[in-house]
């Protein structure tokens, strides 16, 4: 009897043993679960957070970004109007230099200080034959007067250079009217005279032969004038 009570004894303590090891089992497993659960849901929460922080980051960035294109884009834009507008400062200056050029050579040709050459026309003006009945020797002859009409026509009609007798005119020549003769900066002159003008002859010589124009006028005072285009003409410079 006392032995079966012994084992019974014994077999209770057997039971609370590994109840208790399996109870400190459990615990240690329930204990590591809910670590290692704890740990994960910390490093989940973190990852998450530095995700959008990051999102956040770029989205500042590219904002950024595109503000500053803009500037760029409006600052190209004022560069390009500023390019233009030397530009067309630059082809205004080009036009103004060559046009500059061009009225220094009309100057230069009109004071004769170069030689002129090029396509012009010969005007000859010769005293009428001798009239007995007449009774003024001025009225066949040629004056100043005529050669004037001639010269006037061929300054309007663009003439670069002119000459007369082979004495090439400047802008302050003078001409005077000396009997049978005329005088030219000086230098005297016999009839005939031969005016020879530089010029495109298309206007120079329509323009002497206008009706009712100089050559009418010229024939009118009974004075021969013959008028011929020639294609190439040169007057050395004074």
């Amino acid at each position: 009897m006392k032995k079966q009570q012994k084992n019974n004894n014994r077999s209770i303590i057997n039971k609370r043993i590994i109840f208790s090891i399996v109870c400190l089992v459990l615990g240690f497993i329930l204990s590591y679960s809910y670590s290692l659960s704890s740990a994960k849901k910390s490093t989940g929460m973190t990852s998450g957070t530095g995700y959008f922080e990051q999102e956040e980051r770029y989205r500042e960035d590219l904002i950024q970004q595109k503000e500053r294109n803009k500037e760029l884009a409006n600052e190209l834009v004022a560069r390009q109007k500023e390019v233009r507008k030397i530009e067309q400062a630059l082809v205004g200056s080009e036009e103004r230099y060559d046009s500059l050029i061009q009225e220094a050579e009309d100057l230069r040709l009109l004071l004769g200080v170069i030689p002129s050459t090029g396509e012009g026309v010969k005007v000859q003006l010769q005293d009428a034959e001798y009239d007995p009945v007449s009774e003024n020797p001025n009225d066949y002859i040629v004056h100043e007067s005529h050669v004037f009409k001639v010269l006037n026509e061929l300054k309007i009609s663009g003439a670069e250079a002119i000459s007369i007798n082979g004495q090439r005119l400047h802008a302050n020549s003078y001409i005077r009217c000396n009997g049978p003769v005329i005088t030219i900066d000086g230098k005297q002159f016999p009839a005939p005279f031969v005016i020879e003008a530089i010029g495109d002859t298309e206007v120079l010589i329509p323009s002497l032969e206008l009706s009712g124009g100089v050559l009418d006028q010229l024939l009118n005072d009974n004075i021969i004038v013959t008028i011929e285009a020639n294609k190439k003409m040169t007057m050395p410079a004074l």
